[in-house]
Parts: structure tokens; C-alpha cells; sequence
């Protein structure tokens, strides 16, 4: 343990002093007090780890017929807004009870054009592979619009994309989540949808990942609609990743987010809809009620349906919401999925 946390140590200076060369900071007296909570942190983490376990071994005494992993918009506060180091993520999942990681490569874009996107997926691998953690996917953004109606655009779009790919490789992800808002025009999006899926999917196969489609707004968010372009695209490393959440299809002024206009009929039919094509699942939450269930989302009803498609992977845990702490929502949102799973058929 002593030299796994002198090897985290040694990374994280690395990492402070690259980023502080450009800003001209002195780093020793940040060196000390990080050598201090660094073996303060290392100590009590066995002990915390073995608290954890314990709770949830009180919540079901099987196993769950899903394995738990943690999405990092649940974290995206502590990264956009606190500027904590988003290079913690696999300590931080680890010592909250996760199995596997999910990226989201926009809370990474200072590291990248610091450091470079060869060694920001290089920390990332050496970080998960000191927790002990499985990385999963990879969820992309601001790399372009796969559906995107301008030809140019679009192809730029799948270019840009090529490199989480590669990234996914070789961080030892299954998949990457991609975005295709593209426009509002059912029939012009399924044309450029699929174009933009095709194309970037034919190049994933050749690096075993998968391209994966989430109801994350606008026409990805109309089930029928997304489920014939993942059918048209026809390729067995293209599919989705259901949302829990995340079912506004028209937004005020047609913007990506804002005041939602209108919601996708029946989420729990659109989610059922996406199952058969999933190779992920995320398990959205906003707020908990005085029993522990989501206010807006019932678990048990979701999970049944993620049983019954014979799903059997990682479910990730995001939290969005505002009134918890990031961390008491995340850890509220994998005990509900524990107990909800406990009381199923």
C-alpha cells in the first residue's frame, strides 16, 4: 500500500508541475501538503473501503445482476467548478464502492492542451490500474455533431471522433458514447444520423469499441425514431446506451439545453425500446424522496425492464441533481439501484 501511494504521490506532482509551469507557481510548499494527505488518505483508505462493503452487503445478500460503475458528470462540479483534479476520478469511484469508470472527455480539455492527449490517456490507465478499477467508456463531447446536416461538418465531426476511439483501445473501454443532435428534422437526421454512426462505426470495428447512441436530447431522445437509425446503421458495434433520464426532444428557442418544451411521451416505453440495442445503461437521478426513491424516476419499474432484456453489464450511476452534495447524490443513487434490484422478480 505505502508504495502504491508513493506512486500515486510521484504522478500527481508530475501532473501539478507541468500544469504549474505554465503559470509559474512554486510548487514545494503544495509538494509538502500533498505528501502529508497523500499517506493520511492511503491510511484510512483500506478501513473506508471495507465500511462500504459492508453497507452494501446489508442492502442484498446476492449478487445484482449488474455490475456498478460511475459516471463523472456526476462530478463534473468538482471539476468545472471546485477545479479539483479530474485525474482523482478512479481513486474518488474506487473508495465510493464502483467497479468501473466512465469518462466524459470534456472535463479533461485543460489537461489535454496542457499536457497532451497522449499522456492525459496514459495518467488515466496508470490511475485506474492503481485502484483497481475497470474503465468502461468514454463519453464525447464537444468533438462535433455525428448528425450533423452539413456534409463538411459532419465528416469533421467522425474525423474528430477517431482519436476517443483510439483512446478507448487503449484504455481497455468497450465503447464510447457519441452525440447526434444534428437537427430537428426527422427526415434529414435519420439520412445524416446514420451517415455520421456508419462512418465512424466502420472505423471503431477495426479497434473492437463500440459506438454507442444515447437518448441525450432533441431526436436521440424519440426512441422509435433513434431505434430505426441504430437498425439502418446495421453494424453489430453500434448501439445505445439508455438514459434513465434525459427524454426533452424540443427545447425553447431550439437550443441543446434549457427550458425543455417537450418530453418523450413514456420514458419507460422508450427506455424498453432501447434495451435490445444497449451495451450500456445510465442510471440518471435528480433528487430522493424521505424513503431514499428518486422523485421523478421509479427504479424498481426501470430495473425490471433492464432485467427482463437480458442486460447484464455495467450500470452507471450520474447524478445530476442540485440539492445533494455530488457525492451524497451519487452514493444515494447507488444504494436506491441496490434496493430497487433486491426487490425485483
Amino acid at each position: 500500500m505505502i508504495r502504491d501511494c508513493l506512486f500515486i504521490f510521484t504522478h500527481l506532482i508530475l501532473i501539478l508541475n507541468m500544469k504549474n509551469a505554465r503559470l509559474k507557481i512554486n510548487t514545494s510548499l503544495i509538494v509538502v501538503i500533498l505528501l502529508v494527505m497523500s499517506f493520511i488518505g492511503c491510511a484510512n483508505k483500506k478501513s473506508k473501503q471495507e465500511n462500504l462493503e459492508v453497507n452494501s452487503e446489508t442492502i442484498s445478500e446476492q449478487e445484482p445482476f449488474f455490475k456498478l460503475s460511475l459516471a463523472q458528470w456526476s462530478l463534473h462540479n468538482f471539476v468545472q467548478i471546485e477545479k479539483g483534479d479530474p485525474f482523482q476520478f478512479a481513486s474518488m469511484a474506487k473508495e465510493m464502492g464502483f467497479e468501473g469508470l466512465e469518462y466524459v472527455s470534456q472535463l479533461y480539455d485543460d489537461e489535454i492542451e496542457l499536457l497532451g492527449m497522449d499522456k492525459v490517456i496514459d495518467s488515466l490507465k496508470t490511475m485506474s490500474q492503481l485502484s483497481n478499477i475497470q474503465n468502461v467508456l468514454i463519453m464525447v463531447d464537444h468533438e462535433g455533431d455525428l448528425a450533423d446536416p452539413d456534409e463538411t461538418k459532419r465528416n469533421e465531426a467522425v474525423e474528430n471522433h477517431k482519436k476517443w476511439v483510439d483512446a478507448a483501445e487503449k484504455l481497455g473501454c468497450h465503447s464510447i458514447r457519441v452525440n447526434t443532435f444534428g437537427t430537428n428534422n426527422p427526415e434529414v437526421w435519420k439520412v445524416t444520423v446514420v451517415d455520421g454512426l456508419k462512418k465512424l462505426s466502420e472505423y471503431a470495428a477495426t479497434k473492437n469499441i463500440n459506438i454507442l447512441c444515447e437518448n441525450h436530447g432533441w431526436l436521440s431522445s424519440d426512441a422509435p425514431k433513434l431505434m430505426e437509425a441504430i437498425n439502418l446503421v446495421n453494424m453489430p458495434n453500434c448501439g445505445t446506451l439508455p438514459d434513465f433520464g434525459n427524454w426533452c426532444v424540443i427545447r425553447d428557442q431550439g437550443e441543446r439545453w434549457g427550458e425543455c418544451l417537450e418530453v418523450y411521451p413514456d420514458k419507460y416505453e422508450g427506455i424498453e425500446m432501447l434495451l435490445p440495442a444497449a451495451k450500456a445503461v445510465s442510471a440518471k437521478s435528480y433528487d430522493f424522496d424521505e424513503n431514499g426513491n428518486e422523485t421523478t424516476l421509479d427504479y424498481s419499474r426501470i430495473l425490471q425492464l433492464v432485467k427482463n432484456s437480458s442486460y447484464t453489464n455495467f450500470i452507471g450511476v450520474e447524478y445530476e441533481g442540485t440539492r445533494l452534495s455530488e457525492r451524497e447524490g451519487i452514493l444515494a443513487t447507488k444504494k436506491l439501484l441496490l434496493k430497487s434490484e433486491a426487490s425485483l422478480k
